[in-house]
Formats: structure tokens, C-alpha cells, sequence
């Protein structure tokens, strides 16, 4: 260009910057009509509207001082905008069409101006054609850098989202704690996404139940947390500081509902995410007041809010809520679909947590209907016992006690566990908890009983390999309560459901988040058609205060004395229940009176800090410790031995030997003549008269007439009578035959078959137990015993 239309463009230019203010007001006026993307947001309006200015004041600065037009440079700040576009995620294509149209009307003003500059065509022609082309190289140079510094800053955006998604899957999730992943993602949101974010679930979900019914839905806050602040536990007293969340009203766990037409409401109902820009009254603009009960508005802080329903599998479980406030730029849509995908992930873990809480919970209630609710009164031995679920990283397991009233005023103890954990284990400890009363029942010596036991466990093995799609669906398809119902009726003959008195579980230490969608594929549970436990089982009889143990493939019990003497009972060695073939073997022990047993399942004794000798050796100075009750030596052994989180679920029984002296019990060893029948009864009457048992005299003795007859007549001798004054009187016939006496309903016109019958009538219970050599036939009798029962005879 030579110097005449450089002098022509300068005064052009030196024309047009008196009205520089009212071009720039014409290009923003255009640009608004025609780019209106560039105004929808008052922080782009803002920088589009500074951006014209100065791109319009830089050139026509340029073009006055006939600056080089390849050295006018842009403002300083157009990268900046440039990123911050990127930012808000306004289209690189609006930037582009902006600054041509703003070239346009620039040009179009200039050339107004020429013709009153000169009246030369042919220069007008030239200096048009060059102002074109300077005007096309400076856009193309702004464009150009502009494009690099938005495609940059969406790259780095890009792998930032990638980078909070990865960094979403790491964090949240990382336990099967249903709060503390809320709090997790609220945690996540605060750190790198909004400046307060709240969490909240439907209150049905948290109970198991799927459906998501009819509004309002009422819903329960899991987690809050702003960006100034540490997580609201409770409401402050005072809004918080300009850069946090207003005040909080809603407390953590604290139930609430969200008014039908908020975005909350609609996105529990339609499953879908929104984005909304808060209006001066502190509400989103078009919606309906109080977005959010939980919070007092301040329409000068919060300007922008996500509204992302909480979906996993096709269950809506609740929403999260981001919002930002001033000093924060608005919420795009590349946030509303970041926050789409953190809060997926997030659903899920909650879905993990939700279904793994909710089958855990079928498991221990399963578990702990099948335990005792209470312990039978009996004054063999006073009892005190625990049972504490292990972590909810191995989950539940197959432990369990139990103490059971024997004949002779005698007790079985009992401890066992079964292999696995899970909703299988629970069910099969139930199964053999059921087989051990059953087999204690028909007074089984130990050894017998573990060996009837373990052809039970074999038999229940073969059922699970023959069948486990249908014992396993069994289990899957009913609930807690559903279980429970099932649990209660099946387990009348046990005592009832039971109200274990335990240890709560801890949290639920970190593990992956994984899909428990079917309880059968619980990798805690037994595999299939491997099912296996282990038993300890001890009679103690309180006439002798002798106890007969025997075990199969348990952990040894612990005896201490009264003098304070602690030892861990050498017992034969026996197979693990469920391998059939080999034998089980008892040892009998007399223990003075006031002798204290323990039984424990080796996760009393076994963890991952220390071997098994360890534990025995914490258990004998446990057990040595002064403890004022029975229930404080169960604190006591607890605290010593199990850490924090246990490793195994633990059963513990402890039980203090009491004796039967001779003023309870009187034997006498009888003739095998029918004429010792009436010196029995004689016997009977007296010592019934020094026990001041008086009212029981006549029944007594019709009792033990007819025990004593019937050893005399179908038994051998010796024959011996035992009279034991316990909580109930107990008569007790023995001969040296094994033959057992059968209950029989005589005819009209029999002679005989009466005389059990009228025991039974008049017992308040009777049996048979047999011995190494020969039988014992007894029964109890208490007041109620009486004849008003005969009339059945």
C-alpha cells in the first residue's frame, strides 16, 4: 500500500475512533441477535462484551498509526477468553462467527467513511481491497491462536474429566458402607467439582425395597459438604462465610421430602439430570420455590446447581445436588455430563453397598433366630456366653453355642462352627444346631452323638451337590423378614428366634466394590456341596461332677479350677465333621465344684497378628483375671483376644460347675424280687418326707412302682433307684438290660400296657438313656404332678 492510501486508511480510521464507543455498541447489538450463545451466560456476556471492545479499539489504534497490520497485535487477554470459552463450554464455531461478523460491520463502517475522505474510485477500490485483507489476516491470526488456546484447554478439560472419573472409581466405593460412600462422593464433589454438594436416599431404598412408589418421596440426608468446611454433622446456628454453602437445615440422617415440581422431585421421578442458573431469589429461574428444603438461599452466593438422580441397575436410589457459588463459574453441560458419570459410579457403589447391607442383614438375622434367645434354667452350671459377628469384609459365619438340660439334672455344652461364611453357613449351623438337640434329646453319649452328627453334615453335603441351584435359590429369593418368619416357625423346638446379646460388627473395612446381585455367587459362601464343621460337645453331670468331652476337629476347651489353675484339656483328636469313616473318641474329667469351662471357636483364639499358641496363652491369663461375674469374664477374654476388627466371627461359652451333695441325691440298690417293690416305695415315702416333698408322696410312688416293676420284671440285674432333689424331683430306675421300654395305649380288655402310660400321665417328662452297660429309665415330677391327668388313663 503506498503512502497516499496509507494516509487515506489512517484518517479513515482517525474518522471512525471518535464513534468507536457507538460501533462497539452496534457489533454487540448484532452479535447478541445473531450469536445469541455468547449471551445466554453473564460471565460470556461479560467477556464477549470486553472482547469486542478491544479487538475494535486494537485495530483502529492500528490502523491510525499506520502500524504494520501483521504486528497489530490482540489483546492481552483473548487466550485467556479463549480457555475460559473452553471452560464454559461454549462452541469454538461461536468464537469463529463472532469475530467475522464483528469484521464485517467494522469493515462496513470504514467504508462508509472513504468516500467522504476522497472522491477517488480507484483508490477507494485499493484501500477497500487492503483493508479487507489486513482486516482477514488479523481475524485469521486471532482465530488461529484462539483455536489452539480453546482446543488446549479442552483437551486438558478432557483428561481432567477422565482423570475425576478415574479418580471417582478409586475413591468412591472403596467400602460396603452405605454412608460412608455417600460421604465419599460428597467428599469428591467439594475437593475438585462444586463448593457444596448434598447426598440423599430414598428412605425406601435404605429399607430394600426397590419400587420407587408414589411422591413426595421421602428421603434421608447421607452426606453434605461445602467447599469451606468440613461435613456438616449438624445445622450451624449461622449462615456459613461468603465462600461456603448457605445454612444447612437438614441434619445428617434426618428424613425430608422435596415439594412436587422442584428439580429434585423431577429427577427422582423422571430419572433424568438438569442444570439450572439461580435467579436473584436464590431459586432456579422458571421452577417452582425451594429447590432444596435443606437449604437457606442467599441469591449473592449460589448462582448454579446439578440436579443428578442417583440410578444403578435400573433403580432409582436418590440425588445428588452440586452447586457453585460466586467466584465459581456456572455449571456447563460437560459438567452436568461429568456429573452424570461420577454420580453413576457412585450409584452403583451405593447399590454394592445397599444390596451387600441388605443380604449381610438377612444372613444375621437368619443367624441369630437360629441361636438361643435364652438359656434353659438348669442348676448344673451357671452360664454366661457371646457371640460376636466377624467384619463385614469376611461376612457373616456358622458359629454358634448352645447349652441343653439333660436327664439326671445333668447339661450338654456345646460350641461348633461351620465352615464358610454367608447366608449358607447360617443356615447350615442352624440345620446342625436342630441335629444336636435332636441326637442330646435321646441322651447320646458324646461320641455317639458326633458320630450321628457327622453322617448328618454328609447327608446335607450330597443335598447341597445333588441341588444347589435350589438351595441356593431357596435363600436368594426370600428377605430378612421372609427369613425370619421361615426361621421362627422351623426353630420352635430350640427355644424361639433369638436376641443374640452381641458385640456390634465394625465399619466395614476397604474392599472392592463388587455386584452381589445373586446370594448364591457370595464368595463367602460354602462351595457347593462343601459343607463342613467342626464340634465340641460335653456332658457334665453334677452328682458325679464329672464331664465328658468330645470333639470333632474343634479347637481344645479350657478348664480353670477353683485355685485358679488354667488348663487347656488334652481331648482325643477327632475328624472335622462331614468326612465320614473314622471315629470320634470321649474323655472324661472330674472337675471340683466351682470349676470353670470354656468353649470357643478358634476365632477366639486365631488372627492375623498372632498363631494359635498365642491365643491360648492370652486366653489362660484372660481366664486367671478376678472378674465379679461370669459376664464380666467374657468382657474380659474378649477385650484381651480380639482386636478391633475380628478376622472370624467368634462364639464363646463359659460355664461354673455347681455339684449335687447328699442331701439331694439318694441311691438305693434294689433285689430283683417283686417284693422289693413296696420297700422301694417305703424308701420313697420317707425320704420325701426329709426333702418336706410331702405332696408329691402319693405320685411318687405310683411312679416309681411302676419303674421299679418293670426292671424287675423285663430287666437284669442289679437294679438301682435314684432319687435327685433339683429344680424337680427327678426318679431314676437302672437295670443292666439294654432292652428299651416302648409307650403303648393298652386294650379294653389287656392286662398289662398301662404302667408307662400312667407314668407319662403323671411326669412332667420321662425318657430312656443308655449307658455303656444297660439302661435308665426317669422321670420328673414337680407339683403340677397330679390326677387330673389320669383321666387319660
Amino acid at each position: 500500500m503506498d503512502a497516499a492510501a496509507d494516509g487515506l486508511v489512517s484518517r479513515a480510521a482517525r474518522e471512525l475512533s471518535p464513534s468507536v464507543d457507538r460501533l462497539i455498541a452496534d457489533v454487540e447489538r448484532s452479535l447478541r441477535r445473531q450469536v445469541p450463545e455468547l449471551w445466554e451466560d453473564p460471565d460470556i456476556a461479560r467477556m464477549s462484551s470486553e472482547n469486542i471492545a478491544e479487538h475494535i479499539s486494537a485495530a483502529l489504534f492500528g490502523l491510525e498509526r499506520g502500524i504494520d497490520p501483521s504486528r497489530i497485535e490482540p489483546p492481552a487477554a483473548e487466550m485467556e477468553r479463549a480457555r475460559r470459552l473452553a471452560r464454559h463450554g461454549t462452541p469454538i464455531s461461536a468464537m469463529l462467527r463472532a469475530q467475522r461478523l464483528a469484521q464485517a460491520i467494522v469493515l462496513d463502517r470504514l467504508f462508509d467513511v472513504l468516500p467522504r475522505l476522497t472522491s477517488d474510485v480507484e483508490q477507494i477500490s485499493a484501500v477497500a481491497r487492503e483493508l479487507i485483507a489486513t482486516a482477514t489476516g488479523y481475524v485469521d491470526r486471532t482465530a488461529e491462536a484462539g483455536v489452539m488456546a480453546f482446543q488446549e484447554e479442552r483437551d486438558r478439560r478432557l483428561q481432567w474429566r477422565l482423570s475425576m472419573v478415574n479418580e471417582t472409581s478409586m475413591r468412591v466405593g472403596a467400602t460396603l458402607d452405605i454412608s460412608r460412600t455417600a460421604q465419599e462422593l460428597a467428599d469428591l464433589g467439594t475437593e475438585h467439582f462444586a463448593d457444596c454438594v448434598t447426598v440423599d436416599l430414598l428412605d425406601s431404598v435404605l429399607r430394600g425395597h426397590d419400587a420407587l412408589g408414589e411422591g413426595p418421596f421421602v428421603l434421608r440426608r447421607l452426606a453434605q459438604r461445602s467447599v469451606g468446611g468440613a461435613q456438616q454433622s449438624v445445622a450451624p446456628a449461622q449462615p456459613s462465610v461468603e465462600d461456603e454453602c448457605p445454612e444447612w437445615t437438614i441434619a445428617p440422617q434426618q428424613l425430608h421430602t422435596y415439594p412436587d415440581g422442584t428439580p429434585a422431585a423431577r429427577a427422582l421421578a423422571s430419572g433424568q439430570p438438569s442444570r439450572h442458573r439461580l435467579d436473584g431469589t436464590g431459586r432456579p429461574s422458571g421452577s417452582a420455590p425451594h429447590p432444596d428444603p435443606g437449604r437457606a438461599f442467599d441469591g449473592h452466593r449460589i448462582h448454579s446447581t446439578l440436579v443428578v438422580p442417583l440410578r444403578a441397575r435400573g433403580t432409582t436410589l436418590g440425588v445428588a445436588q452440586f452447586f457453585r457459588h460466586r467466584g465459581s463459574d456456572l455449571f456447563d453441560d460437560e459438567d452436568l455430563l461429568l456429573a452424570q458419570e461420577i454420580a453413576a459410579r457412585a450409584a452403583v457403589a451405593v447399590d454394592n453397598a445397599r444390596r451387600y447391607t441388605h443380604a449381610r442383614a438377612t444372613a444375621l438375622t437368619l443367624q441369630r433366630s437360629l441361636l438361643p434367645r435364652r438359656l434353659p434354667e438348669q442348676s448344673a452350671v451357671e452360664v454366661a456366653w457371646r457371640y460376636l459377628p466377624a467384619g463385614a469384609q469376611v461376612g457373616v459365619g456358622g458359629d454358634w453355642y448352645d447349652v441343653i438340660p439333660l436327664s439326671g439334672a445333668r447339661v450338654a455344652l456345646v460350641v461348633g462352627d461351620v465352615v464358610g461364611h454367608g447366608i449358607h453357613a447360617a443356615a447350615t449351623m442352624g440345620r446342625l444346631r436342630t441335629a444336636v438337640r435332636t441326637l442330646a434329646d435321646i441322651d447320646l453319649p458324646p461320641d455317639e452323638l458326633l458320630t450321628h452328627l457327622d453322617d448328618v453334615v454328609i447327608r446335607l453335603a450330597a443335598e447341597a451337590s445333588s441341588d444347589p441351584a435350589g438351595y441356593s435359590s431357596t435363600i436368594t429369593d426370600t428377605g430378612a423378614s421372609a427369613v425370619t418368619d421361615t426361621v421362627a416357625s422351623g426353630v420352635a423346638d430350640m427355644g424361639g428366634a433369638s436376641a443374640v446379646t452381641d458385640t456390634a460388627a465394625p465399619a466395614a473395612p476397604d474392599v472392592e466394590a463388587v455386584d452381589p446381585v445373586d446370594l448364591s455367587s457370595d464368595p463367602d459362601a460354602e462351595a457347593e456341596g462343601d459343607i463342613g464343621a467342626t464340634c465340641l460337645y460335653a456332658v457334665y453331670d453334677p452328682v458325679s461332677r464329672r464331664c465328658t468331652f468330645a470333639r470333632a476337629g474343634h479347637v481344645l476347651p479350657a478348664v480353670m479350677t477353683p485355685d485358679g489353675a488354667v488348663d487347656i484339656l488334652d481331648l482325643p483328636p477327632g475328624p472335622p465333621l462331614g468326612l465320614g469313616g473314622l471315629p470320634f473318641e470321649a474323655a472324661e474329667f472330674e472337675l471340683p465344684e466351682g470349676s470353670l469351662i470354656a468353649l470357643y471357636t478358634d476365632g477366639l483364639i486365631e488372627a492375623h497378628d498372632h498363631d494359635v499358641e498365642a491365643g491360648l496363652t492370652l486366653l489362660r491369663k484372660a481366664l486367671t483375671q478376678s472378674a465379679p461375674s461370669l459376664e464380666a469374664t467374657c468382657d474380659t477374654v474378649l477385650k484381651a483376644l480380639l482386636p478391633a476388627r475380628p478376622d472370624d466371627d467368634v462364639a464363646l461359652l463359659v460355664a461354673r460347675t455347681h455339684a449335687l451333695g447328699a442331701r439331694q441325691v439318694v441311691t438305693w440298690d434294689l433285689d430283683a424280687d417283686p417284693i422289693a417293690v413296696s420297700e422301694a416305695r417305703a424308701r420313697v415315702s420317707r425320704q420325701l418326707s426329709t426333702w418336706g416333698l410331702e405332696d408329691l408322696d402319693f405320685t411318687t410312688e405310683l411312679v416309681v412302682s411302676e419303674l421299679v416293676t418293670n426292671a424287675i420284671r423285663y430287666g437284669r440285674p442289679p437294679i438301682r433307684l435314684r432319687l435327685i432333689h433339683d429344680r424337680a424331683l427327678i426318679c431314676e430306675v437302672s437295670d443292666a438290660s439294654g432292652t428299651t421300654p416302648h409307650l403303648r395305649r393298652a386294650r379294653l380288655l389287656d392286662e398289662g400296657g398301662r404302667g408307662l402310660l400312667l407314668v407319662a400321665q403323671l411326669a412332667e417328662r420321662w425318657g430312656t438313656r443308655h449307658a455303656r452297660h444297660g439302661k435308665t429309665v426317669w422321670a420328673e415330677l414337680n407339683e403340677s404332678a397330679g390326677f387330673p391327668a389320669l383321666a387319660a388313663v
